[in-house]
Parts: C-alpha cells; structure tokens; sequence
C-alpha cells in the first residue's frame, strides 16, 4: 500500500463529487497523523475501534489508519437500531469510536465509560473526555466547537505493511445483519481481505485509470473490501455521493463521475429498468406488442442497452452485482441489452467475494467461476440431486464468529470447508448456480424441495410488482407481494378510481399475478394466497428482505 501511495501520489484517491478531494499524498499524510493519534491514545496491536457512518473519504482515512496500526477495525452498519449499536460496541470491546454527526443520536444510550474516546468523522474532531452523550446533538447543531484537532504528529507512516503486523492477524471485525436476524461478528484476517482483493484486481484488471462511484454501505464487507480496499491498492479512484443513492441523486452523478466500474446489490439496477425501461416498452399497445416478438425485442433491448450505458456515464465496462439474486427478467434484459453486466457471489464470512468473472466470460444465470486460490464444491442433499450446500475454502475464509467458538465450530465441516449455507450447482465448465438459502428451502407435500426465491423471481417479473416473498403457512405456499403504486396510479388516473374501486383493483392484479405465476410452475410449488404488502419490506444493507420480520 505504500508504494501505491507513492506510485500515485498525485491521482485523485478518495473524493465526493462536488467537494472535498483527496489525493494519494493526501490520504497517506492523513492517515498517518491519525495513526499517531490512535497510538497517542494507548491503541495498541488487537484493540478494536468503530467507525460508524455513511460513506464519506473519511471514512476511508479511518479503517486504513486503524488497521496500519495492528488494531482491528470495526464497521457498524448505520441502519442499525440504537440497542444494536450498543451491543456491538460492546461484544467487541470497542475503545475508540469514529463516528458522523448524522449518526450521533445511535449512541446517546452508552454510558461515558464504555468508549474511551469519540472522533467525528465529519472532520475529526475530538470530544472532550466525560461529554454527555444524550446532549450531542443539539451540541453540534448550535455550533459550539468546543472540540480539540487531532494533532499533526511527526510520526513516520507506517502503512500496511507493518513490520508487527502478521497475515493472520485479525484487521477487521463485521457484525452481520442477516435475513434471519441473528448478528454475528465475522473475524477478517489481513490475509482474507488481501487474499480477496488480490484476486479481484486480477480478475477485473482495474487500473489506476478506472475510476469507481460507491453507492453501497462502506460498513458492509462487498463495499468496503471491493469498493473501497480494491481500487486503492490499484491506485483507482472513488467518489462518493453526499447523499443517498436515489434516481434523482444517482443519474446526475453518474453523468458528472463517468464511473468505468461500479459494484451495486440487484435492487438498484432492477429498480432503473422496472421505472425507467420498462415503462417505454409499454407505452402504448403497439410497443407493447412488437415487445413480445423474441427477434425484435432483442433489437429494442439492444437501444436501450446503449441508452443505459450513457445513462451510467458512457464510460462504464463493468457493473458488479451481487448481495442476493437477480431478477430473472432484469438479467434477461441486461443480456440481450449486452450491457456490461456481471454477477458476483459471496458472503461476509468470505470477506466477500467466492466467484465471479469479467463481462466478456460471463455464463447467463450464473454467478461466475470462484476467484483465483478459491476452492468452491457441492454438499448434496441427496445422491440423486445435482444441487447441495456450496462448500467455500480459501485464504478468503474467516478465521470464525468473535466468542462464539459453537457457531464458528458449525460453520465448518471436520476437513476445514466453510459452510455457506446457500444452495447451488456446478454445471461442466465449473460456473456456479445459486438455488437460494437452505433456511428457507420448503419441503412440498410430495417430497420436493421448494425454493422460494426462484418463486420470488418469477413473481417480480409480473407487471406492477416491485418485490414479494414467499413463505410456508400450514403446508401452503403464500405470497406477500409489494406493488409499484407509482405506475399504478399513473395506469389509473384517468378512470378516477374511488378508494373503494382501487381496493378491488388491487385485490383482482394480486389474483392475476398468482394465476400468472402458477401457470409456470410445476403443481407442487403454486401459490395457494396472496397478500398485499403496502410498505416496502425491511431490508439488510446490501437490500436482502428480512425474512424473519415476516414468517
């Protein structure tokens, strides 16, 4: 890392759009100086420092300074409730807290001697010791800053190379917020995360010339090993949006970036073809028609595919997708549309990345190849089944679950082989294939196994639904479907529908849509009930529904 500091020392390395740019030569005096402060403090090789807050260059500036030191860094998710904050500052012994101003009210429950010191992300500045955390805010907002400078140290930057610091040593402890809704913290060597990132820049051959915008949460192990640690040490750039990624905010800065790669979870794209492609297929009967002749719609997918990559800046060469499936339809799209487009698979407990490939070597439906120095195999569920437990092994494997020796036992087979719990199958070229998660697989009244995401995925094809989740009543499958309301009200404004007419509306597309879907699927996996989901469901960070909230 230090000599990408050097190599590059004029580049652009960490920047929002609009402000606040940071070179390499920037990031690596600045980073030293709050190393210095780190030690200064009595943060020594394996103490644990949190930094909590949306993506910003500083952000960045924080994780490398804590990890140069030996110390471990530890991302907390911001959407986390006040109580899960607490809980992880305390599961990992946190000393020192990095956190934005945005964020402070997370923290106004811990009592003053449960963190040694807080650091504001902002600009780092320090609170005093003994401050009142229940009255930060309204601190803050009135201005009163009454905070000390981190110090400009005369210190030699260490860098991540270290001396002291060993392949094993554990860099980073993530807490996971799963679809099942148990938080785990997830130990990441040194090695994992640079066994990871090595590969990755040798499969997507990034270079100091690509530059990257970063919409997905930096706490996240995807964003922050592939979106944050990747392109640094290939001496790339990275933007940040200083607001949340919405159309309205996202399009502009896609145009003023020209982003070369991007990483994003399946909702994002999937929500800009349903509301910005889609939509232009059926504007009127005749499109819709021509829409629906396989030949001509390749020829329609193909002009919008153009469309798209301009949309995205007219640079782009590679979307990464990953975090969970995506939508079959969507996928169709972005294929025939030969956008730039590639799926990613992995996990936290991976730090993150298992397979992937390049646009031009990519299988449709699949999820890639596993990356260099990645071993991947099938767990059958039963001899004559060609899908089973994906097995993962490699210097990408974390070292277990932080104090919990029982679950990290579970989570390896006796030979070492971490358990993913996902399903899948790998077909003769050695592409990889994911079926869903063995926790939510259904057992069929005849015998078969069920997989409710590929259920979800047809469903979420259907016009008007944004997103669904299937789940077991009684020994009958039920869907919870989220409508586009949007569109609807646009296909509904002329005929003045009353409250009670739109209800009966909805209640008929909902009846509609299951019948769509039964028609596709074999007899054992229809759909017995259908219940509207008026709000969108709750998601993790990277935009997985939370399961557990609704069955």
């Amino acid at each position: 890392m230090e000599s990408t500091f050097q190599k590059h020392s004029d580049r652009i390395a960490l920047s929002f759009i609009d402000d606040y740019t940071l070179k390499y030569s920037d990031i690596k005096n600045k980073i030293s100086s709050i190393s210095s402060y780190l030690k200064d403090q009595g943060i020594i090789k394996g103490d644990r420092v949190a930094v909590l807050g949306e993506n910003h260059p500083n952000w960045g500036l924080a994780y490398f300074a804590i990890t140069s030191i030996g110390a471990v860094a530890v991302p907390v998710m911001y959407d986390f409730s006040p109580s899960e904050v607490a809980h992880i500052l305390r599961h990992s012994g946190s000393k020192i807290l990095f956190i934005s101003t945005k964020y402070c009210n997370k923290i106004e429950d811990l009592k003053n001697n449960e963190i040694q010191q807080i650091v504001l992300l902002d600009d780092f500045s320090i609170l005093p010791e003994n401050f009142e955390k229940s009255s930060l805010r309204k601190f803050i907002e009135e201005g009163k800053k009454e905070f000390s400078k981190i110090k400009e140290a005369a210190l030699k930057f260490v860098g991540l190379q270290n001396a002291e610091i060993k392949e094993d040593d554990l860099a980073s402890l993530i807490y996971t917020s799963g679809t099942t809704g148990q938080s785990k913290g997830v130990m990441l060597s040194h090695k994992n995360i640079v066994s990871d990132t090595v590969s990755v820049i040798k499969m997507t051959g990034i270079t100091p010339e690509d530059k990257m915008l970063s919409i997905l949460p930096l706490s996240h192990a995807m964003e922050c090993t592939l979106g944050l640690i990747t392109p640094i040490m290939a001496g790339a750039s990275v933007y940040y949006l200083n607001k949340l990624p919405t159309a309205s905010s996202l399009l502009p800065a896609l145009k003023k970036v020209r982003p070369t790669i991007m990483v994003s979870v399946p909702l994002i794209i999937e929500k800009i073809y349903k509301l910005k492609i889609l939509p232009n297929f059926k504007k009127n009967f005749a499109v819709k028609a021509l829409y629906h002749t396989p030949l001509i719609r390749k020829k329609m997918n193909l002009m919008a595919g153009k469309k798209l990559v301009q949309a995205f800046g007219g640079k782009l060469k590679m979307l990464c997708i990953g975090g969970a499936a995506l939508a079959g339809d969507v996928e169709k799209f972005l294929h025939e549309a030969k956008f730039p487009y590639t799926v990613g698979y992995g996990l936290t407990e991976t730090a993150p990345l298992v397979t992937g490939n390049i646009p031009s070597d990519f299988v449709f439906h699949s999820v890639g190849k596993p990356l260099g120095g990645v071993q991947i195999k099938i767990e059958k569920t039963s001899p004559d089944s060609e899908n089973g437990e994906i097995l993962v092994k490699g210097g990408n494997v974390m070292q277990g679950y932080y104090k919990m020796p029982e679950k990290t036992k579970e989570a390896f087979t006796e030979d070492g082989w971490f358990r993913t719990g996902d399903l899948g199958c790998i077909n003769k070229k050695g592409y990889l294939f994911i079926k869903g998660r063995i926790k939510n697989m259904i057992l069929g009244s005849n015998g078969k196994n069920i997989y409710p995401e590929e259920l979800e995925a047809i469903i979420n094809e259907c016009s008007y639904v944004m997103e669904s989740l299937v789940y077991d009543i009684g020994g009958r499958l039920a869907a919870r479907i989220h409508l586009d309301y949007k569109s609807l009200d646009e296909a509904w404004f002329s005929k003045k529908f009353s409250e009670s007419e739109i209800r009966k509306e909805i209640k008929k597309l909902l009846s509609n849509i299951v019948d769509e879907v039964n028609q596709r699927v074999p007899g054992f996996s229809r759909i017995s009930s259908v219940y509207e989901q008026p709000e969108p469901f709750e998601k993790t960070p990277t935009l997985k529904i939370k399961r557990y909230v609704y069955v």
